[in-house]
């Protein structure tokens, strides 16, 4: 972490003083943060996010610094889960049936497209929906398969993001994020402090999350294959035999002719008449 440079914030005229407790010094006027704090805050974020992984639910990735774009894509992508790397749409969590309809043009203009609808258009017509399909998949192809809100929000940048992370306090949605000293960790549910300029810094924290996440959805999958098998184990069983209902009907037999001898025993002979 020390190579990557995650303990480097920001000048000391720009800092947040909700961040205190995660400074460790100051240093020719740049504040330097305590990788120790930082080393448990990703572990406690790490767990939280493997959790969420584990139980089937999505994690949203979101962060459009230039610096951050492309591992934040890559590293989405690898473990399958929806990100934003371009322009933050306004409402994307407030207002998702809206960003949801969107994203249903976008895939009815691909079906159009292959079944051939469109080749009795004009080029100009074409033109113009071909721009609209593209400018639609660069803002919200990556989230093409985000049916229903994530249960969490991963961000890089809270100052840059701040409208993302607003939208997920209003809704609930616990927000994970690397916070530098000039942002305020009290917006935060999980506040990895850390440089959140730094190519390498970024690139650091997300492996460590994405790890995690990694690994709940392996424990998801191998706890899927294991209740499949005993699914299975159950159906092939075969059906025990009524061997108890038979050794009944086996004491039972003897006993039924004692109650019969019972039932038949004579009646006492009545006494004789005296003579008179």
């Amino acid at each position: 972490m020390l190579e990557a440079g995650c303990h480097f914030g920001h000048l000391r005229r720009k800092w947040n003083p909700a961040m205190a407790p995660y400074i460790f010094m100051e240093r020719n006027g740049i504040h330097i943060i305590d990788l120790h704090k930082t080393v448990a805050k990703i572990d406690e974020a790490a767990e939280a996010l493997k959790n969420i992984a584990k139980s089937g639910k999505k994690i949203l990735f979101v962060s459009t610094k230039k610096q951050a774009k492309d591992i934040i894509a890559e590293k989405a992508t690898s473990v399958g889960m929806p990100y934003v790397t371009e322009r933050w749409p306004g409402g994307m969590l407030t207002n998702f049936p809206t960003i949801r309809k969107a994203v249903k043009k976008m895939s009815n203009i691909d079906k159009l497209m292959a079944d051939g609808t469109f080749s009795n258009i004009s080029k100009r017509e074409l033109l113009q929906i071909t721009r609209q399909r593209a400018k639609l998949e660069k803002n919200l192809g990556s989230i093409a398969d985000l049916t229903r809100l994530p249960s969490a929000l991963f961000v890089v940048d809270v100052l840059k993001e701040n409208i993302a992370v607003r939208e997920a306090n209003r809704l609930g949605i616990p927000v994970f994020a690397m916070v530098d000293t000039n942002s305020d960790p009290n917006c935060v549910d999980f506040v990895i402090p850390a440089n959140d300029d730094a190519k390498d810094s970024i690139e650091v924290v997300l492996n460590a999350c994405c790890q995690a996440i990694a690994e709940g959805l392996e424990e998801r999958k191998v706890e899927k294959a294991d209740e499949k098998a005993a699914a299975e184990q159950a159906e092939e069983a075969p059906e025990p035999k009524p061997r108890r209902a038979r050794r009944a009907r086996k004491d039972e037999a003897p006993t039924a002719p004692k109650a019969e001898e019972e039932v038949a025993a004579p009646a006492p002979a009545e006494e004789a008449p005296e003579a008179e």
